[in-house]
């Protein structure tokens, strides 16, 4: 039989225990309450990084072109050779991938070279590439921060667009076409020993022909030989300028002219009509009828000029390219023209030469 005070005793751990059990319910349930909060916001929250990772902009996967303008004064067979080596030797350089070339041609026209210019760096071009030296004096006048690489200019210290050959401080270089002078009038005396005035026709406006004419009136004075001079400001000058030699000289020079070399169809004519053989300063101009030079071979000198290019493309500076001299000189003849002109040259002189012409 329980007593009194074991009753009492047994109610107080019931009751101890019944509120235990009620205290721990209480905690389970306000456990379950916050998870329940917590898991609509986790949710909210992988959905609100889901969408912006959505809406972020696909990145860049390949960077804009180097672009490069290459840019001539007019069409002749030269300095189109020129431009098209350039853009070959640059392709066979592997830098398609990297670059945009622009091709500009001022069409004789040269007071359209500033426009033209102008017009590139409005482009935000990355380089200019100026075949010629009045194009080169006109990109050299149109800025002095985008990079500048010139090909033919003969004697870029003299035109003003470089202070020397070995010191490129400014955003301009290049390789220079300086024609081989003496090396053409020594030629002179040995296919032509006769030959004792010479008639100097070109372009007074073009900083390359004066300065070669200027050297050849220099070896002349230093070798005994005489010269008249014939000069022209353009195409429509140049039948009457050899005609008016025709019969005072006993052959023609004329060196990397421009002018001349757009026009060799009429000099040509001109100077056959005269009997007069052409020296001349150029491959090409042989190839279209000129009698010979040891000239500039343009394949050459646009190759080189690429490979600068290519350099600077590829992260060298201008002030680590100093100017270059073309790397090669070829003694040329048009067999053609010599036959026409009835000069016999022994094959064994000829050793060493490019024909030119129908032998």
């Amino acid at each position: 039989m329980m007593t009194q005070k074991n009753t009492n005793t047994l109610f107080k751990k019931f009751g101890i225990l019944t509120l235990t059990l009620m205290m721990v319910v209480s905690m389970l349930a306000g456990c379950a309450s916050k998870s329940e909060e917590a898991a609509p916001a986790e949710a909210n929250q992988s959905e609100q990084e889901q969408t912006q990772t959505t809406e972020q902009p696909e990145a860049t996967t390949s960077a804009d072109p180097y672009v490069i303008a290459i840019v001539q004064p007019m069409d002749h067979p030269s300095l189109n050779e020129i431009r098209d080596t350039i853009v070959s030797e640059l392709s066979a350089l592997g830098l398609d991938d990297q670059i945009e070339i622009k091709l500009e041609n001022a069409n004789g026209d040269g007071s359209m070279l500033p426009t033209i210019m102008q017009n590139l760096l409005a482009e935000n071009v990355d380089m200019l590439v100026p075949i010629a030296t009045p194009t080169a004096q006109a990109a050299m006048a149109a800025t002095d921060s985008v990079p500048i690489v010139f090909s033919a200019v003969s004697n870029p210290v003299e035109a003003g667009v470089v202070t020397a050959f070995d010191q490129t401080t400014g955003n301009i270089t290049g390789v220079s076409n300086a024609i081989a002078i003496e090396e053409i009038f020594e030629l002179a005396k040995i296919l032509t020993p006769d030959a004792k005035t010479f008639g100097f026709v070109y372009n007074t406006s073009e900083v390359n022909s004066a300065t070669g004419i200027e050297r050849a009136k220099a070896y002349c004075d230093a070798n005994g030989l005489n010269y008249e001079e014939a000069t022209i400001t353009g195409t429509a000058d140049i039948q009457q300028a050899v005609s008016s030699l025709i019969g005072e000289v006993d052959a023609l020079f004329t060196p990397n002219d421009n002018t001349v070399a757009s026009a060799m169809a009429t000099y040509m004519q001109s100077a056959m009509s005269g009997n007069l053989p052409t020296y001349v300063g150029a491959d090409s101009m042989v190839k279209d009828g000129a009698f010979a030079t040891v000239g500039i071979d343009y394949t050459i000198l646009g190759r080189q000029t690429a490979q600068m290019i290519a350099r600077i493309v590829g992260g060298e500076t201008i002030a680590e390219n100093h100017v270059e001299q073309i790397s090669e000189y070829s003694k040329m003849i048009n067999i053609g023209t010599a036959n026409a002109l009835g000069l016999e040259i022994p094959k064994d002189t000829l050793k060493g030469f490019l024909i030119f012409g129908e032998e």
